[in-house]
């Protein structure tokens, strides 16, 4: 059992995972095409792919485990703003970071299929949403994705099928999606656990309310392996975990660097709202069952953005928060810098796109970096602006759902709910649905209130 794709397909992202890595793959890939299918000889070069070492040449230097990423952290902490909310401000702040969260994850969800995340007809991804909304005679982007354009005849353009009920003629709540899941799945691991928890919870905590089918490339993989290692009656982490843990989060796991981790944190941060160093350590506790180096170091990024977004308005200041707690001469600090330099010099919305397209379309449409990219770059270009940073974000095409939500949740966070424009919050009616047990439905001012009830429970 491999789990998220055949043994096959996994050994081809692995060549593709260990290069990024550092390692020398050279003859792998001719080798994997006349190799057949025989499973032993598949696992065979499996494991002679991940026997191979970094190379001395590598510029970066990535570790996952916590100390180690605190060494190679750059000194000196970003100032931010001193929290001075009164309870009604901390109330809108967290409604509108998950009202933010679902309004850009629905502007997104429509379009994340083939097309716009990773291009088609020649065309970059970016290129496809825009040309979506305008033969929607919908641009620019000002609302939910359109249901109906010329585009899909004109172009054999395709909105996904599954964020239907996401559509601009149709919204009437957060449908459900991975990226409102995990968010949920936050809010109980810290309405349960407080600060006290470690990455062997959060694999508990996902075989109780998750379906296997729920959860897609690392968190597949991870979630199998987690299978292998414990059981339904196993209630406290054992001793053998620290042990385990490597194993469960690599062991053919090649998405091991992709997005996944980056979407989880929101909740946690949440929690942590206003302290980006204990959010970036929840993120880190809790990216580390499934992911390594630059999978961690993008879910540290984003939760250490989220927090900072309770006091802080700057986005220069939101992204230079992120930067500081993950390592800085990784492969993300370095894609994060040239992305915000992009950035502060893109004359319109359609220059930025275009050129993080071009800097960062080496990476798989679902990786880490990349997204982190459009994130950062979004958030800095739209100044402030929710409606111009969720729609630039998704515009960008890659993960359009996952960097809609991401970027939502930052702005939602940074400008309370009673700064949200009205025409994208409404449309929600209040309501989301999670297929999580107690979240289906629920409204969605009632997980803000909740996630306001554990922050002052960690932070009394």
């Amino acid at each position: 059992m491999t789990g998220y794709a055949p043994l096959r397909e996994l050994l081809r992202f692995e060549i593709i995972q260990r290069r990024e890595e550092g390692c020398e793959v050279e003859g792998f890939a001719e080798r994997l095409a006349d190799i057949g299918d025989d499973p032993a000889a598949l696992n065979a070069l499996y494991d002679e792919l991940m026997a191979l070492q970094v190379s001395p040449s590598f510029p970066y230097v990535e570790p996952t485990e916590w100390d180690e990423i605190q060494a190679e952290r750059k000194p000196g902490a970003v100032q931010l703003e001193e929290a001075q909310h009164t309870e009604e401000q901390w109330r809108d702040k967290f409604l509108g970071a998950w009202l933010g969260r679902c309004a850009g994850c629905a502007l997104g969800k429509p379009i994340e299929a083939w097309d716009f995340t990773t291009g088609s007809g020649g065309r970059a991804g970016w290129e496809n949403v825009k040309l979506w909304f305008e033969e929607a005679d919908a641009w620019p982007i000002q609302d939910y994705t359109p249901e109906f354009s010329r585009a899909r005849e004109k172009y054999n353009l395709q909105l996904a099928s599954y964020g239907m009920r996401s559509v601009r003629e149709r919204i009437q709540y957060m449908e459900t999606d991975d990226d409102i899941r995990y968010t949920v799945l936050g809010l109980l691991l810290l309405e349960r656990k407080g600060r006290n928890w470690s990455s062997w919870d959060v694999g508990k905590l996902w075989h109780g309310h998750l379906a296997f089918a729920q959860v897609c490339t690392a968190e597949t993989q991870a979630y199998r392996n987690f299978t292998q290692v414990t059981s339904h009656y196993e209630w406290s982490e054992p001793q053998i975990w620290s042990e385990q843990k490597d194993w469960v989060r690599t062991y053919r796991n090649p998405y091991r660097e992709w997005i996944g981790a980056q979407i989880r944190v929101d909740a946690l941060a949440y929690g942590a709202a206003g302290n980006p160093e204990l959010a970036a350590e929840f993120a880190w506790r809790d990216a580390t069952f499934s992911h390594v180096k630059n999978g961690v170091y993008g879910a540290m990024f984003v939760a250490a953005m989220i927090a900072a977004a309770f006091v802080e308005r700057d986005p220069v200041k939101l992204v230079e928060t992120g930067l500081s707690v993950i390592p800085a001469r990784s492969r993300l600090y370095q894609d994060i810098r040239q992305a915000m330099k992009i950035a502060s010099s893109a004359t319109d919305q359609i220059d930025l796109v275009s050129r993080i397209w071009d800097a960062f379309k080496h990476y798989d449409p679902i990786h880490t970096n990349n997204n982190a990219a459009l994130v950062a770059a979004s958030l800095i270009f739209a100044k402030g602006d929710f409606e111009k940073a969720i729609t630039t974000s998704v515009l960008g095409g890659w993960d359009t759902d996952c960097n809609g939500a991401t970027v939502g949740s930052i702005m939602g966070a940074s400008l309370g709910a009673s700064a949200l424009p009205e025409h994208w919050t409404s449309k929600l009616n209040d309501t989301l649905y999670a297929e999580v047990t107690g979240f289906h439905p629920i409204k969605i001012s009632e997980c803000a209130s909740r996630s306001y009830e554990v922050f002052r429970n960690i932070n009394p």
